[in-house]
């Protein structure tokens, strides 16, 4: 009996080790594949790492674009500005030398209006005249005749 339960024990023990044996070469398998994982997130990583130094650099440069175009704008709003004052400057000008304008025609029609009249009255004094120096003329003439 105990020659039998021996060998029980012996085939049991048996069975355990190949048990164990075969979890081993599980393990060393488990060992690759972690390792392999492992290689490819240092992989990925490593292809991050790359990724954040090229979008630094593409940052930098689009800062630096902004910076630029920044600059253009507030440029441009300034000579805006100016032009707007310049504006305002020459329709001041304008306006003004358009008030000198209706203030001269004003007064070149009163002063054709005046000449006129001064004219008109020349002419009526002048044939007032021609008639008092043709009446004495005829009074003169007469008095010659007689």
């Amino acid at each position: 009996d105990k020659v039998r339960f021996l060998e029980q024990q012996n085939k049991m023990l048996e069975t355990k080790w190949g048990l164990l044996q075969n979890q081993k070469t599980t393990r060393s398998n488990m060992d690759s594949m972690f390792e392999a994982y492992i290689n490819n997130l240092r992989r990925q990583l490593e292809g991050l790492g790359q990724e954040k130094h090229r979008l630094e650099s593409e940052l930098g440069n689009m800062q630096g674009l902004v910076e630029d175009f920044k600059n253009k704008y507030e440029d441009e709003i300034n000579r805006r500005t100016e032009m707007e004052n310049e504006f305002v400057l020459l329709k001041k000008d304008v306006d003004e030398a358009y008030m000198n304008k209706v203030q001269l025609e004003a007064r070149l029609e009163g002063l054709s209006d005046e000449i006129n009249f001064l004219r008109q009255l020349y002419e009526e004094e002048l044939r007032e005249l021609q008639s008092q120096v043709s009446d004495t003329s005829v009074v003169l003439s007469m008095d010659n005749n007689r």
